[in-house]
């Protein structure tokens, strides 16, 4: 069963303009399945995967062979196993720039980046998956999520929203990788299993040769449990038994795999925003409750850690909204928190102005929620209208400014 994606036509955009579409994402994200239908299937391109082993020592060892045995249009699935093939492709698009020549799928995008960074620079339009939306899910269109005033918010309640926590948490729980999905009667506990089993053999041993395999679980565990939440890596380092650095280095690991998305401080400096700690998110809640040992969702929804694993959930998702539609989470999405205290939860800085969102897991916030929103009028940006990303069925105003959003309309 195939899951129509919504970053269909962005792959589609990019096919038309770059010789080059590399398509990155975390291990088991859709990738494969995405490029083979759109592309290999409709357009008629060829389709090589170096998971093969034949085919991969080929690569490695005979490039201008290999590319000759798969003319373009060619999907390449898995490129990373055989960057050696990055220079020859670079070759012939320079002879060529004919766009929608070569489709590339990596898992492991630190290693991926490297060659491009060096041989493709400028030549290829470059794609990030990540697991099933919300939207994509339910079978409902998708845009940008972004405060907005208007009908809705000064009528008061509009349309009711169906979702309950229990509904919600079921989601996190379950995760938003695709065969979690199609099969409903698989068990999370049995999938991330062999998940993170096959994560660490294939990639992790590959890039960092990691030799105590437990530590590096137990690593992945502190990070899980840490999610929606500042990230301190002495401490992160201190708990798992390891130095700053090497935490700091493994989770640079995780975040060029898709695996965890960084929130990164918002100030009127630049120079500021790199110096402050980030905010970590696992951008599958499902490998996240896994590997925090949570297995039960009504556990988790009654836990202290639910509030996290909720902010996690709407901010994976946000940013699956904005990178299905093309645009750049890094210059968008940020996080306030002062010395005094004051926090928000999410920046979304577009066009000029700054709009903020609190996430609260309440079926009812007060206007409490929204008290922060005002230190953004002391920066040279203009502030936008708010929102509290909640649980509740209806929209509603807490003021002309600012509403209560339920996690429906996200």
């Amino acid at each position: 069963m195939y899951i129509p994606r919504k970053i269909e036509s962005r792959l589609i955009y990019l096919s038309e303009h770059f010789p080059v579409v590399i398509v990155g994402g975390a291990r088991q994200t859709g990738k494969t399945t995405l490029v083979k239908r759109l592309i290999a299937e409709n357009v008629g391109a060829r389709y090589a995967t170096l998971d093969y082993p034949r085919l991969r020592d080929l690569a490695k060892n005979d490039p201008e062979l290999f590319l000759q045995s798969y003319p373009s249009p060619v999907v390449i699935d898995e490129i990373q196993y055989a960057p050696e093939l990055l220079p020859y492709i670079k070759t012939r698009v320079d002879e060529n720039r004919t766009p929608g020549q070569y489709f590339l799928t990596g898992s492991q995008m630190f290693r991926v980046m490297e060659g491009v960074s060096e041989s493709l620079a400028g030549r290829a339009g470059i794609l990030s998956i990540y697991g099933l939306s919300r939207a994509e899910i339910k079978g409902k269109p998708e845009k940008p999520f972004l405060p907005t005033v208007g009908p809705a918010a000064e009528s008061g309640f509009v349309a009711r929203s169906s979702e309950t926590v229990v509904d919600v948490f079921d989601q996190i729980y379950r995760g938003s990788m695709p065969q979690m999905i199609v099969d409903s009667e698989l068990a999370p506990e049995a999938y991330y299993g062999g998940y993170v089993q096959t994560y660490l053999e294939r990639d992790v041993r590959a890039l960092l040769e990691i030799k105590n395999e437990s530590t590096f679980l137990k690593f992945l565990g502190c990070a899980a449990a840490r999610t929606g939440q500042e990230l301190n890596l002495s401490d992160l380092g201190r708990d798992v038994g390891i130095d700053s650095n090497t935490a700091e280095r493994w989770l640079s690991l995780l975040v060029t795999s898709g695996i965890v998305f960084l929130l990164q401080p918002y100030s009127r400096n630049t120079v500021k925003r790199i110096v402050k700690r980030p905010k970590a998110y696992f951008m599958d809640c499902g490998l996240a409750c896994y590997l925090s040992l949570w297995n039960n969702p009504r556990a988790l929804e009654n836990s202290a850690a639910a509030g996290a694993f909720f902010e996690t959930y709407v901010i994976s998702e946000l940013v699956k909204e904005y990178c299905n539609a093309g645009l750049d989470v890094r210059s968008r999405f940020f996080y306030y928190r002062d010395r005094n205290g004051a926090e928000i939860d999410l920046i979304i800085y577009e066009n000029g102005v700054l709009y903020p969102v609190e996430i609260k897991k309440s079926g009812e916030p007060q206007k409490d929620a929204i008290k922060n929103f005002p230190v953004l009028d002391g920066f040279p940006e203009k502030r936008g209208p708010g929102a509290v990303i909640c649980l509740s069925p209806f929209r509603y105003p807490f003021d002309a400014d600012n509403s209560a959003v339920p996690i429906g309309e996200i």
